[in-house]
């Protein structure tokens, strides 16, 4: 690296100039598709259990999807993973829309998009190395059923080592706290509960507000 002894202001444009900007610390970013299908004349939102066998949130409720991969989109990712998971076509997926995104306390960023899907045979498509089994719920359950709401507090783990003589004369600092809400609904023994939970949530808040 270059010795500077004098930085100008024309140094920092040359730093700068067609650099993308990025989050401070290490981040990552996470998309997932909520699939509607078709049962018995109904719209049912479809789910499926992690395989047992994956390191993260085995056995648990999710939707499809995983992490976005260079180049490619949110949209890109939900539908690449739904096609892998579920194996489904591109051309039985049909995007409604982009739901809300969720920034997590864990430096992640989720995204949803709600998407129509064909009826299939998922039962003898899904990926078993990811996909345990698949189950839908129809829309009408969410509608006229509240989940069960618990909240907790995200308090801060200092250290006794940490240097508060040095930036706090005072020797103390009120660190920021917040808070998480866990949504869980029941179905017919299935737990939907986390960020899938929320994502069903809002969903269903934004379909009843549609037809006030």
């Amino acid at each position: 690296m270059k010795k500077l002894t004098t930085v100008t202001l024309r140094d920092f444009r040359r730093a700068l100039d067609g650099r993308t900007p990025e989050p401070l610390d290490r981040y990552r970013y996470f998309s997932v598709l909520v699939p509607l299908v078709e049962r018995n004349g109904e719209l049912h939102l479809l789910y499926q259990l992690r395989s047992e066998t994956l390191r993260r949130q085995p056995g648990e409720v999710g939707f499809p999807g995983g992490k976005v991969e260079l180049g490619e989109t949110p949209l890109d990712c939900a539908v690449r993973e739904t096609m892998e998971e579920l194996g489904v076509p591109r051309e039985s997926i049909d995007v409604v829309g982009e739901l809300d995104y969720i920034h997590s306390y864990s430096n992640f960023t989720m995204y949803a998009f709600l998407a129509s899907i064909a009826d299939a045979d998922f039962a003898g498509t899904i990926n078993r190395a990811e996909v345990q089994e698949v189950f839908t719920v129809p829309i009408s359950f969410f509608m006229e059923n509240e989940p069960e709401i618990y909240n907790y507090e995200l308090l801060p783990n200092i250290g006794v080592d940490f240097p508060y003589d040095r930036i706090q004369p005072k020797g103390a600092y009120k660190w920021r706290t917040g808070s998480a809400t866990v949504p869980i609904y029941n179905y017919e023994g299935r737990v939907i509960w986390g960020l899938t939970g929320r994502i069903t949530l809002r969903l269903i808040d934004i379909l009843k507000n549609s037809f006030e």
